[in-house]
């Protein structure tokens, strides 16, 4: 009997118990629910088939000595719809109204550690049939009158199911055939989104307006009864059911104040800017929207201007007996080719001669501008000339403008008034700038700004007009700070070289001081200058500076020589920091506008202190470092982590660092770390070998100078394997959930890899092309692939990203199974993304042409430097009989089989319940980062 014992217990990993027989497990699966029908597929498969809602309930018989222990598992369905393993009594499974995404296969399997585990499978089919779906769609062309009275209607039916449905098309009780008779036609589209079975209506005649069903039917599948949707094709005004009227405007949104009911549209006090299509739009979700659109035209008038353009010719600027004179009229008018000019001289119309000549459209002028030409001007055209504009039969007030030519008429002068020139005010003050102009007539100011860096007015506008030439300007700030152009305006005015004055406008407001707040630092005995500077300001000198010690005030410092120029800053000297002169010190400056402060915070030691930080990012990411907290996580990312030290104050280093590391808050080590002199912002390393996962460290940085040591900063870092690290356990995608594993699209790339299966793949796709099923055989399992049909084109590529995974091995095997076939089949690259040092594609892999309608296996070897990303890229053939498909992709540590698998062999990959191998330690090394902020 010990023998016996000695015996098993070398051949079996389990306690010997003494007696009994040992058996294998063997493992059956039965149903013991709602089943429709049990029956064996064209694989010699068993299929379950079950409704939708009802209750699917699974045995798995097994025997065996010791009782075997059972676990469920499921593949070619949803990937998150897992079963844990059950107890060792427990073989059914039980799930409450199941979905139809938790069909697939379903795994039984048992194993009692004698011989090989037992595996069991079944198929679950769920049925299912949606409520039907009804649209309608009409011609867009062609649309006349009522709502119905187009060509051609389309009705189109959809729905979802399980298995496909087979649809009835009725019109009232009689059934619709194809081609039944010249206006009806029943035909399934080309391409959509479940099944779709669409009744066309042409060149409607009187007894096509009548009621239509479509009636959906899986046969009773399942006990699953047939489904119908019915509409009423009507040839009513105003449409059926009653339709939703929308009001807009173009170009702009609906007037303010606009009110729309029941199809009415009211505008009250209609303006100018109203003007514009306004789109009457009725909607019933049936058909196309009925449209009418309405133009409304708004007829303005304003701001009438003239000018006067004395003789061009002669380059003269004044009017002189002899000479030529043109005097022009413009109003801005909505339309504006609508308006209509005439003339009066003294009252009297203005009569066309040899001398006078009335013209319109000058290409000189503003479009529609209306000129009156007196040739060889003499005396008696001297008077009062009145242009008016009006629109003939609308009801638009007329507008009007008087010219006065005479001897005293005299073109235009401006200026500034004297102590005008200069204007300074304070910040959020008023602020008057005044031009003077003269001449008869006396033409309005136009004002703007000289400064190109400021081009637009306070107001927000380049420029603005003035009749009296004062600007004013309201609460000026600083930016406003600058000079104003003033000028004479060209209408309502001579028509000559614009006469221009400039004023300068000074805006005061307090000073601006750096720093505003400092942490000075320094060694016992040391001396420490306390600089405060003035950096903005108006006026930009500084008029007084106070320095207080803890609130009390200190003598002034030393003045600045007189021949010196006016300092931007003032100094504080302590000779030698001691204890009783640490403290707060406090420099006001003023500048007869306000004042500003500096603060210092002055303190003796014997050294700078350090401030931990961290970095949860990759290495050589700045912008990562932030002040940590006393523990954190560092991820065993890139083969390194890495703590950090900020050091403050004085970088005079002399006899280096001490580094004191603490493991497991028993083992420690002290380490001196020798620097040079470091200047601001450089960046110093130092590295951690020989660190274990899933250990904890604390690390405690003091920097030394020739003063001694100083402030010591502790953290504790929790050094954890990352959780995207692959590992020695099972790490395959079966593209079964639609995140596919965190793969991504590569955004560069010409098109993108497509997710699909049997049961989702276009039924109307080229023939001789592209895998029937996953590497699994089921309909319902998932694969990635390329649809190389338009718009694609020779040379396009698609790019498949994986997660970026940490290097924590030199040696990495990709596996993953491919289908090429077809005779237009480009390329299948896998291309490995180093990111060790910026982002570095190199080509791993490459196969092209066509491979045959089998799923085949490959094995590429990968030795990443860092961290690393996998890419898939197919490349378009020269047809579009070049579709190419990838499953069941595995990343594994190690090296690559040496023995290829059958690339014929259909291989059903295990699920994803498989007990994961422990992880084994990493080893890997820390860096110690110190930064020097200041000197």
């Amino acid at each position: 009997m010990e023998v016996t014992c000695l015996l098993l217990l070398a051949l079996i990993p389990f306690h010997c118990r003494g007696q009994g027989v040992y058996a294998p497990a063997q493992a059956q699966i039965v149903h013991a629910g709602q089943a429709c029908v049990v029956k064996e597929d064209n694989i010699s498969e068993r299929v379950y088939t079950i409704r939708e809602g009802d209750t699917l309930m699974l045995q798995c018989l097994v025997t065996g000595h010791p009782r075997p222990q059972v676990r469920w598992t499921k593949t070619a369905g949803s990937a998150s719809d897992k079963f844990q393993e059950t107890s060792v009594f427990n073989e059914t499974l039980r799930i409450e109204r199941i979905a139809r995404t938790q069909g697939g296969r379903y795994y039984c399997k048992a194993e009692n550690g004698v011989g090989v585990p037992a595996i069991k499978s079944i198929r679950v089919d769920v049925q299912y049939l949606d409520e039907p779906v009804l649209t309608v769609h009409q011609t867009v062309s062609d649309v006349r009158g009522n709502f119905y009275q187009e060509k051609t209607v389309f009705l189109r039916c959809t729905v979802n199911s399980n298995p496909p449905a087979r649809f009835i098309w009725k019109r009232g009780s009689d059934t619709l055939s194809h081609s039944q008779d010249n206006g009806v036609d029943i035909y399934e589209p080309l391409y959509t989104q479940g099944e779709t079975k669409v009744l066309k209506l042409k060149n409607l005649r009187p007894q096509d307006y009548a009621s239509y069903t479509c009636q959906v039917s899986v046969r009773n599948v399942c006990g699953i009864p047939d489904k119908a949707i019915t509409f009423r094709l009507t040839n009513t005004t105003g449409g059926d059911p009653l339709p939703q009227l929308q009001w807009s405007h173009g170009p702009g949104p609906l007037p303010l104040g606009a009110l729309a009911q029941s199809g009415t549209l009211s505008i009250p006090s209609v303006q100018a800017r109203d003007s514009g299509y306004y789109n009457c739009t009725a909607t019933n979700n049936v058909g196309n929207p009925a449209k009418k659109t309405v133009n409304l035209l708004v007829r303005s008038m304003k701001n009438a201007t003239f000018q006067i353009t004395p003789d061009v010719i002669k380059e003269s600027e004044n009017i002189q007996l002899g000479q030529d004179l043109k005097l022009s009229c413009h109003v801005d008018a909505v339309p504006q080719e609508k308006v209509t000019y005439q003339w009066f001289k003294n009252g009297k119309p203005a009569r066309m001669s040899k001398r006078l000549l009335v013209t319109r459209n000058d290409p000189e002028l503003p479009a529609v501008t209306s000129s009156l030409e007196l040739i060889d001007l003499h005396f008696s055209d001297y008077g009062t000339y009145l242009c008016v504009a009006s629109f003939p039969g609308a009801p638009v007030p007329d507008l009007s403008v008087e010219v006065n030519i005479s001897s005293e008429t005299v073109p235009p002068t401006i200026s500034v008034p004297k102590g005008r020139a200069v204007v300074t005010v304070r910040e959020g003050s008023p602020a008057e700038l005044q031009c003077e102009v003269r001449g008869k007539p006396r033409p309005p100011v136009l004002w703007s700004r000289v400064d190109k860096e400021a081009a637009l007015l306070p107001s927000g506008l380049p420029l603005e007009e003035t009749p009296d030439g004062k600007l004013r300007l309201e609460h000026v700030s600083r930016d406003m700070s600058g000079t104003y152009r003033c000028q004479t305006a060209r209408y309502n005015g001579f028509n000559v070289r614009p006469r221009e004055a400039q004023v300068q406008l000074n805006v005061q407001f307090p000073p601006e001081v750096e720093p505003s707040s400092q942490d000075v630092r320094q060694a016992l005995g040391r001396p420490v200058l306390l600089r405060c500077s003035l950096l903005r300001g108006s006026p930009q000198r500084i008029a007084s500076a106070v320095w207080r010690f803890k609130g009390q005030l200190l003598p002034p410092p030393p003045a600045v020589p007189v021949a010196a120029e006016a300092p931007d800053h003032s100094e504080l000297r302590l000779d030698a920091v001691t204890r009783d002169s640490s403290g707060s010190y406090e420099c006001s400056i003023s500048n007869d506008v306000g004042s500003a402060t500096c603060l210092f915070q002055v303190s003796a030691t014997s050294c700078p202190r350090t401030t931990p930080m961290c970095c949860s990012g990759p290495r050589g990411s700045p912008m990562l470092w932030t002040p940590c907290s006393t523990t954190d996580s560092v991820s065993a990312s890139h083969t390194r982590a890495w703590a950090g030290a900020v050091v403050e104050g004085v970088a005079i280093w002399a006899s280096g660092n001490t580094l004191y590391l603490q493991l497991n808050q028993h083992n420690a080590m002290v380490k001196a770390i020798p620097v040079r002199r470091v200047e601001k912002g450089q960046l110093l390393e130092y590295i951690l070998t020989d660190l274990r996962v899933p250990h904890s460290y604390e690390v405690r940085l003091t920097p030394y100078t020739t003063f001694g040591a100083g402030d010591m900063a502790s953290r504790i870092i929790h050094y954890t394997e990352p959780i995207n690290s692959p590992n020695l356990s099972d790490n395959t995608c079966h593209f079964e959930d639609e995140k596919i594993c965190g793969y991504t699209q590569d955004l560069t790339d010409n098109f993108d890899w497509t997710r699909q299966n049997a049961l989702t793949q276009n039924p109307k796709r080229s023939p001789n092309t592209g895998p029937p099923t996953d590497i699994s055989g089921t309909p319902e399992g998932y694969y990635m692939f390329i649809e190389t049909s338009r718009p694609r084109e020779l040379g396009d590529r698609a790019r498949l990203v994986s997660p970026l995974y940490n290097a924590s091995a030199k040696f990495y095997c990709v596996s993953f199974f491919y289908h090429m076939y077809g005779k237009h089949i480009g390329s299948l690259n896998l291309l490995v993304r180093s990111r060790n040092k910026g982002a570095l594609d190199t080509h791993a892999w490459s196969l092209s042409g066509n491979k045959g309608n089998v799923w085949q296996q490959a094995h590429v070897p990968i030795n990443p430097s860092g961290p690393f990303q996998i890419i898939f890229e197919g490349v378009r053939g020269s047809g579009y009989l070049g579709d190419i498909a990838i499953d069941d992709v595995t990343l594994k540590k190690g090296e690559c089989p040496r023995k290829q698998m059958d690339p014929n062999k259909v291989v059903v990959m295990p699920g994803s319940g498989a007990p994961r191998q422990p992880h084994p330690q990493l080893w890997g090394p820390m860096v110690i980062f110190l930064l020097a902020l200041q000197r």
